[in-house]
């Protein structure tokens, strides 16, 4: 898969894609159907796994030659060692997680940098959604308040005090809007916030 068909398919992976460093040892956390791995594997020679609980979606998976491994995140990362990976990707999957934190922590411990994706619940029309006395539903939110599987409702402020308290200094800070940064007001006009993250070290380590 090359970057233009990425784009098409999905442009806030296409933006993301270019954080991971070539030839990187990648662990893909909730992969969907493996197109982010497919154009790691395929352009930036990239090695690595994707995990996956939808039993839909490990066909797609199949299909594209993507390692996957099919696996509840809920259950944390003990299949995998320290420091295994160089990067972590959590891609639009950290708002389904029941414990967020630890999962994080997970994270922080298997990989030495980290891309976390997330939809912006700070984002305009969301607040304009709420003042009505309704639940948001946008292209980022797709669903209704009672069939929804995002559990956690976040904002671009608030993520990185929970990233430097579980080992995770945020590098690079992004808000998306239709896969394009957003620089004016990002926490008001981006609908999808993207941190890059690097391991904390410390004298005594994590």
């Amino acid at each position: 898969m090359g970057a233009l068909k990425l784009r098409e398919l999905r442009a806030d992976l296409a933006f993301i894609a270019h954080w991971v460093p070539e030839k990187a040892h990648v662990l893909d956390l909730g992969c969907g159907d493996g197109a982010m791995l497919e154009y790691l594997h395929g352009i930036k020679q990239c090695t690595g796994y994707g995990v996956e609980i939808d039993d839909d979606k490990i066909p797609g998976c199949a299909s594209r030659g993507v390692p996957v491994i099919q696996q509840d995140l809920e259950k944390g990362l003990t299949l995998f060692a320290d420091n295994s990976f160089d990067t972590v990707l959590c891609l639009s999957a950290l708002q389904m997680m029941k414990n967020v934190e630890e999962l994080l922590r997970d994270i922080a411990r298997v990989g030495n940098e980290a891309i976390v994706s997330f939809p912006n619940f700070a984002y305009w029309q969301n607040r304009l959604k709420l003042l009505t006395g309704r639940m948001p539903v946008t292209e980022e939110l797709p669903f209704q308040w009672y069939d929804t599987p995002n559990l956690r409702c976040a904002t671009i402020s608030d993520f990185g005090e929970l990233a430097n308290r579980v080992g995770l200094t945020v590098t690079d800070c992004v808000a998306l809007h239709h896969g394009k940064p957003v620089s004016f007001l990002p926490n008001w006009r981006g609908t999808l916030a993207v941190f890059r993250l690097k391991k904390t070290l410390t004298s005594t380590g994590i």
